[in-house]
């Protein structure tokens, strides 16, 4: 088992959940103070295989043993996102490739393209992954692939 200080130093400070800086000063009873998240196992593994990572003391009580959602940027133009948590599972255990959104314009789509790949770098590590812009139907599709 890692201490506080092991994990936010690997995670780089930075909840896994919200992917906002957490301060390693903070009171760790403070909601917005450091805690690690020990549930986040993987499918069939046992309990001693739980990936330890770094997150707001809120964000991982709101999270409980529910799936933790990760929010799209709102600042991005994005129809119709799909479930980024779900996204990650399916590739990691199927691989392929997933239409994860819907944008209205090739600059948007590539913002989101970007972004994606920075968020998922951080979020599952573990993972690559890669992105396409598909022209369809006067949208532009954000493909995600793992590689």
């Amino acid at each position: 088992m890692s201490t506080l200080n092991e994990v936010g130093e690997r995670d780089a400070w930075r909840c896994w959940l919200c992917d906002e800086p957490v301060d390693p000063d903070a009171s760790v009873n403070s909601d917005r103070g450091p805690s690690v998240d020990s549930g986040a196992s993987p499918k069939g593994k046992k309990a001693a295989a739980a990936v330890q990572r770094l997150a707001h003391r809120s964000c991982n009580t709101r999270k409980g043993s529910v799936k933790p959602v990760v929010p799209w940027s709102p600042e991005l133009f994005v129809v119709e996102p799909a479930p980024i948590v779900t996204t990650v599972e399916r590739l990691t255990r199927k691989g392929g490739r997933e239409v994860v959104a819907r944008c209205p314009s090739r600059a948007e789509a590539d913002k989101a393209a970007a972004w994606l790949v920075d968020r998922l770098s951080r979020f599952a590590p573990e993972l690559a992954v890669a992105t396409q812009v598909e022209a369809g139907g006067g949208q532009f599709l954000l493909v995600l692939r793992a590689v």
